[in-house]
């Protein structure tokens, strides 16, 4: 039950992710859209916890590496 929610909460995230890189063409956006996505398909398809763990471990380094258009601008 619990990997349906998450499951869901990352895909909710996914869409909103390429929705923004469709406003910013900031290609980190959909770089990210798309681990989360795909780990969200992966936890559904195998039910097992780890695939969400490593999209959530993932989308966090891909942030650390600068691909999040938010992380080293100075409008925040």
């Amino acid at each position: 039950m619990v990997i349906y929610i998450v499951s869901g909460l990352f895909i909710v995230l996914a869409l909103g992710l390429a929705f923004a890189y469709y406003r910013t063409k900031h290609y980190g956006l959909i770089v990210m859209a798309f681990a989360y996505g795909a780990s969200a398909g992966l936890a559904l398809s195998i039910m097992h916890w780890w695939p969400l763990v490593a999209g959530l471990v993932l989308a966090w380094l891909l942030r650390l590496l600068g691909l999040d258009p938010w992380h080293n601008s100075s409008d925040r």
